[in-house]
């Protein structure tokens, strides 16, 4: 039995994918298997050593030690795609509203005296004046599976698309519409785009993309809109590239002190994924990703070890993560020779300085302590399983 710990409420249709007979869903767990949660912050929170995994039921994991489980031999995984529409309905909202000042004349309307309203609306209506979207052109960055389909939406509604995106997957360009004109860097995209939407992940690397510098090159009177992390955008920058002119408006899903208060500026309560679909989804992938994991060491969608599957033939198997360094099979496979195990079959990926190896055998010893130990004390291993299920 493996015992799952919830560090936030999960769908139930989630956890039905972690069959009771296996799993056990506890979010008081002091010593878990596996963690399942959503915006939880886990970086001041105590890790044990039989943690095998952490699922996070959305894309980002920011609020994950990704490091310090790296350095566990913990998998993290995420659900990137699971709530890509929900996401995109919402860019497509955003995308209206920096225009047409919806948002302000709905307000507006409030404040007006009930037996004046038809000719206050006649009179002040034309104070939200806003531009259409098609025709107009939209910058990507980022053209994964949200920004590809805020890609391919812009263009149904009559908008000319340009993306930016120096690591574009096969699955991802796969998906993208051949209408999206490529640019060459940042600077090419927001010089041309009336409109900006950013999907790329928060990273050191991708921390203030939007920069003072970035804001220089932009299109005078340009939209800007982050339903991805509010880290992207330098705020301090933001605010003097609205008072410039340089952004007629900015749309963020990031609540932060410094964006309250500016007329040009709209900011939503993080609701990207508030949907009961995109909850059930994110929740359902999670649960799978890491049900597998735990039962058969295969890793699918994790930011820190490589991808790795290997269907299950009934035949005993050990995963194990190690660094990513020289003749690591070489030391693996005397282990094996030693014992006396015939290897079926050996996958050994790797991810920047980690590697992972799933292991089948055709049999093992009753007693694999030795066979443990002995993995164990090759320095760079990290994390040895036994992995011995019966269907």
């Amino acid at each position: 039995m493996y015992t799952i710990q919830t560090l936030n409420q999960i769908s139930q249709a989630g956890l039905r994918k972690l069959p009771e007979n296996e799993f056990i869903i506890d979010a008081q767990a002091e010593n878990p298997d596996g963690i399942i949660l959503r915006s939880f912050d886990m970086h001041n929170m105590p890790l044990h050593e039989n943690l095998l995994g952490v699922a996070r039921a959305g894309a980002g994991t920011n609020n994950i030690p990704i490091d310090k489980c790296t350095e566990m031999g913990v998998p993290v995984f995420n659900t990137p795609g699971a709530n890509a529409n929900a996401v995109k309905e919402l860019v497509l909202a955003g995308l209206l509203v920096s225009s047409r000042r919806i948002i302000q004349g709905a307000k507006w309307v409030q404040t007006l005296a009930p037996e004046e309203v038809e000719k206050a609306v006649e009179a002040g209506k034309k104070q939200f004046v806003g531009p259409e979207i098609a025709g107009k052109t939209l910058g990507v960055i980022g053209l994964g599976a949200i920004g590809g389909s805020v890609a391919n939406a812009a263009l149904d509604l009559g908008m000319d698309v340009i993306g930016y995106d120096p690591f574009l997957t096969l699955e991802s360009a796969w998906h993208l519409s051949a209408s999206v004109d490529k640019a060459e860097s940042l600077e090419q995209l927001v010089s041309k785009s009336d409109y900006i939407t950013i999907h790329v992940p928060l990273n050191d690397k991708t921390r203030h993309t939007f920069s003072k510098e970035l804001f220089a090159a932009t299109k005078k009177g340009a939209r800007l809109l982050n339903f991805a992390r509010g880290g992207l955008v330098d705020n301090a920058a933001l605010l003097d590239a609205i008072a410039d002119g340089i952004l007629a408006r900015y749309i963020t899903d990031f609540p932060d002190a410094s964006l309250l208060g500016n007329e040009n500026i709209i900011v939503l309560p993080h609701l990207g994924a508030s949907t009961p679909e995109s909850e059930e989804n994110c929740a359902e992938m999670a649960a799978v990703e890491l049900r597998e994991y735990l039962r058969y060491g295969n890793i699918k969608n994790s930011v820190n070890f490589p991808g790795c599957i290997v269907p299950y033939s009934g035949k005993p198997r050990i995963a194990i993560s190690h660094s990513n360094i020289v003749n690591m099979i070489g030391q693996l496979g005397a282990v094996f020779t030693k014992h006396q195990i015939n290897i079926d079959k050996m996958v050994n990926n790797s991810k920047g300085e980690l590697a992972y190896n799933i292991i089948v055998c055709d049999s093992l010893p009753q007693d694999v302590t030795e066979l443990v130990a002995d993995l164990y004390a090759i320095a760079s291993v990290k994390k040895v399983r036994v992995l011995n299920q019966e269907g």
